[in-house]
């Protein structure tokens, strides 16, 4: 099950559940869209690729519900 963390860890910026604009890696980094860019398609925490993160909405999410643990890379 995916955490579906709430924010880039980056940017801090928010990432809900919902959004197209969060990215993964294999070991569920999370970043958003700009910030994979910038880091051209890179994890600065495992080197690994990004991936869109699938969304969870509806049902799903009042089951399964996004974690609300911040987490940001260490620099």
């Amino acid at each position: 099950m995916l955490q579906m963390r709430p924010n880039c860890e980056r940017c801090d910026r928010d990432l809900p559940p919902g959004s197209g604009d969060a990215r993964i890696c294999s070991f569920e980094c999370t970043f958003c869209a700009p910030c994979t860019e910038e880091l051209k398609g890179v994890c600065p925490n495992c080197g690994g690729g990004f991936a869109p993160r699938p969304t969870r909405v509806g049902a799903a999410l009042e089951k399964y519900p996004a974690s609300t643990k911040r987490v940001l890379a260490k620099s």
